[in-house]
């Protein structure tokens, strides 16, 4: 079995306990305005231009033979839409100005890199899928989990929840843990915001925190400025989880700055003008209070 990743990233050590491979697998549903991943968003491959490694050799623009590469302004302009052999069009960039955004693997070439971490594994570490959605390929993904289970390294997801429930319960199996996002409460501000209804989400966690693994389950909430950041949004979200589970943990994520630097790379607008900063201790400290105001007892400040 295969599926499209974008990244693999070892040495973790935000996406579950000790050090952990992270696997991006490629593809959401949402389209939230301040996605940090927004190269993961799209289920298609595409290449990606880098103009910080370009020499201006102009060998792109020599070999390319439909516009795939065109200069406007001055500039050298990528067209990722049109038919190109981008395969070669890599291969003689002298500088590794391009790149396609994701590759397609098999189980095993992922578990090969899995496998070169394993010594760190012994000291509470593990494997994490994350995306994207990593869901949206769940057949892939259970498979992953699989075999991770078989060699006994410790498994975790980074989900949205936007997916069948079955999906869901086809992995619930083979994890270990699960941190689950819930961004906006409100019903109206989350389509606005995140681009889908949070109803099937909200479904999904009260599946997760009703299941065998509800006491390994992490909600978490990105803090972004002006849309998740509200008294009322937090405290919404904090009494909805305690509702379904008393002992449930919620996590507080600060804002995260780095994101918009991504955002040229695939011709679309941040939804800041102005790239926020990150929150104080102190202002995290206030959204995790309103937290526990709403009853939620084991609440994680992510600073």
């Amino acid at each position: 079995m295969e599926g499209t990743i974008f990244d693999i990233r070892r040495f973790s050590t935000h996406d579950g306990d000790g050090i952990r491979t992270t696997v991006f697998l490629k593809g959401c549903p949402l389209s939230c305005v301040w996605c940090q991943n927004p190269e993961g968003i799209s289920t298609r491959r595409r290449p990606l231009y880098f103009e910080n490694r370009c020499i201006h050799c102009g060998t792109c623009l020599k070999i390319c033979k439909n516009g795939g590469f065109k200069i406007e302004n001055g500039q050298i302009v990528l067209n990722p839409n049109v038919k190109e052999d981008w395969e070669q069009l890599i291969y003689n960039c002298p500088t590794g100005a391009i790149e396609m955004d994701s590759k397609t693997v098999s189980v095993e070439e992922i578990m090969q890199e899995i496998r070169k971490d394993k010594v760190f594994y012994k000291h509470g570490g593990g494997m994490t899928l994350s995306g994207g959605e990593p869901l949206l390929q769940w057949q892939f993904a259970r498979e992953i989990l699989k075999q991770c289970q078989r060699e006994e390294i410790h498994t975790a997801i980074e989900t949205a929840l936007y997916v069948q429930t079955k999906a869901l319960e086809s992995v619930i199996p083979y994890l270990n843990m699960a941190f689950a996002d819930l961004k906006l409460i409100d019903e109206n501000l989350h389509p606005k915001y995140v681009g889908v209804s949070n109803e099937l989400i909200k479904k999904n966690i009260e599946f997760l925190l009703t299941s065998r693994i509800k006491d390994q389950v992490i909600i978490r909430t990105p803090m972004i400025p002006g849309i998740t950041t509200t008294k009322e949004n937090i405290q919404g979200i904090a009494a909805f989880i305690h509702s379904i589970y008393a002992d449930v943990s919620y996590e507080i994520l600060n804002y995260n700055p780095l994101a918009e630097a991504k955002y040229h790379l695939i011709g679309r607008e941040y939804c800041f003008k102005e790239n926020p900063k990150l929150y104080s201790k102190e202002q995290m400290q206030e959204f995790g209070d309103w937290a526990r105001q709403a009853g939620v007892k084991n609440v994680i400040i992510e600073s």
